[in-house]
């Protein structure tokens, strides 16, 4: 039996669908969606492009910048780095910060989870600084982190500048990248707790109780909308990324450059209702599912187990019929420590007719820390004797 695993392939039949990739060819004229610079329209799990009017197009995504600031919180989190009850504190600089706030004074303490209903819901300038300067150590150090994220999802038409959204030159996105940014956001089901909330307080047993209100409209007046973020500057205009989940699907929609906040509100609401209409899902794994295990060399433990790194389903038009999909399973060859909670250690693909339809990082659920010499000494000299019987 080899020492490490090379390759392990798992393959079993799924209920499933045709192609889902060929309907991004479907609705990419720009008659759906009016009187903003962009647009975009996806279903969450499959990533299927549903509509599209110029999103590739880089423009200034004001606060929706935030998105790829609590994307970063939410896996500091996931990853242990951070907990929800730790007590952040604000700097000077923070608490300078203009535009939208929750007005933080230098020296307060807030937990990362006062600190991020803030952002969520409130758009908090300061509270995303000082968030950025705990999991970083300043605001620069996070914005490096925030674009190599970009990097490592792809994403060629985004570049920060600061974790506001703030007008700042060199600071753009485009819709698509802001989507893809929100897919990966979604992947953790706790930040709709705080995107899905329209009014919340904070320093509620204080003197200086402050009320929060959610910029998204949507969240109260359209029904299965739970997130994500507004934005505007002058330069940008109105903007939204909007996601919602009825029936089972989550879509994403995106809108830059709205001449007032009704008009993206409808725009967007064009979107959903086209998606909800016409299309539906059928999961198949939920994110954090176990896959199997994999060896792991010269690690205090000698596996860890794979789980899938999202959600997974398939995606039909509606009332269309099923077929049958292939699950393939591969893991990287030669796995070693350390291995941080979350890395990707292999890979899921759904296959139709020979052909990969999606494909999803599969990653470890726990960290494996590197084996001291004498447990790899054990192991060995178990490995001889053994061999010598």
């Amino acid at each position: 039996m080899k020492r490490f695993v090379s390759l392990m392939i798992l393959l079993f039949m799924v209920t499933s669908i045709s192609l889902p990739s060929a309907f991004a060819e479907e609705k990419t004229t720009t008659d759906l969606v009016d009187n903003v610079s962009s647009a975009i329209l996806i279903e969450r799990d499959t990533g299927t492009i549903l509509y599209d009017k110029n999103s590739k197009e880089e423009l200034p995504p004001a606060s929706m910048t935030k998105i790829m600031t609590m994307l970063l919180i939410m896996e500091a989190i996931d990853q242990g780095k951070l907990t929800w009850n730790e007590k952040v504190r604000t700097s000077e600089y923070a608490a300078s910060m203009g535009g939208s706030q929750i007005f933080l004074e230098p020296g307060e303490e807030m937990t990362t989870r006062e600190m991020l209903k803030g952002i969520a819901i409130g758009s908090g300038n300061d509270a995303s600084v000082a968030m950025a300067e705990r999991i970083a150590g300043s605001e620069e150090a996070f914005v490096d982190k925030m674009n190599e994220k970009a990097k490592e999802l792809g994403l060629k038409h985004t570049h920060f500048k600061n974790t506001t959204g703030l007008p700042e030159k060199g600071h753009y996105s485009c819709a698509y990248d802001m989507a893809i940014m929100a897919k990966e956001l979604l992947k953790y089901d706790e930040i709709t707790k705080f995107t899905g909330m329209y009014e919340s307080y904070l320093r509620e047993n204080t003197d200086k109780k402050f009320w929060l209100v959610n910029t998204n409209k949507l969240v109260r007046f359209y029904p299965g909308v739970d997130g994500l973020k507004t934005g505007f500057t002058a330069e940008a205009k109105y903007c939204l990324t909007a996601t919602a989940q009825k029936n089972g699907m989550r879509v994403i929609a995106v809108v830059f450059g709205a001449p007032t906040s009704k008009e993206r509100n409808a725009q967007v609401t064009k979107m959903l209702n086209y998606a909800f209409s016409q299309y539906q899902t059928h999961p198949i794994l939920k994110r954090n599912q176990v896959i199997g295990s994999a060896k792991v060399s010269k690690g205090k433990e000698k596996t860890v187990q794979v789980v899938t790194s999202e959600h997974l389903s398939l995606l039909t038009k509606k009332g269309e019929k099923t077929e049958d999909v292939k699950q393939k399973v591969i893991l990287n060859k030669n796995i070693n420590a350390p291995v941080n909670k979350g890395d990707r250690v292999g890979t899921i693909k759904l296959i139709k007719n020979g052909k990969v339809i999606l494909e999803s990082p599969l990653v470890a659920n726990k960290e494996v820390k590197e084996a001291g010499w004498w447990t790899l000494y054990k192991r060995a000299f178990g490995m001889f004797t053994k061999a010598g019987e």
